[in-house]
């Protein structure tokens, strides 16, 4: 399930949440509790393999990432 970030209207705080892609869901602010809450574009975080270590991902703190191979 997709991550998605959403910034307040009201107080400017963002908040991610889990979500399944194109989902109506209304989220509500975590710092102020309004409904008022936009879906931000988020830059996606690039993913590095490192060959020497036998190509495992460097993005997972175990280096256990399911994404790498």
């Amino acid at each position: 399930m997709p991550l998605f970030e959403y910034k307040c209207g009201k107080c400017d705080a963002v908040s991610e949440f889990l979500e399944s892609a194109g989902s109506k869901k209304k989220h509500v602010c975590e710092k102020c509790g309004s409904d008022d809450m936009s879906k931000m574009f988020s830059a996606f975080a690039p993913m590095v393999k490192d060959r020497a270590s036998g190509g495992k991902c460097d993005s997972c703190p175990e280096h256990k990432c399911p994404y790498s191979g």
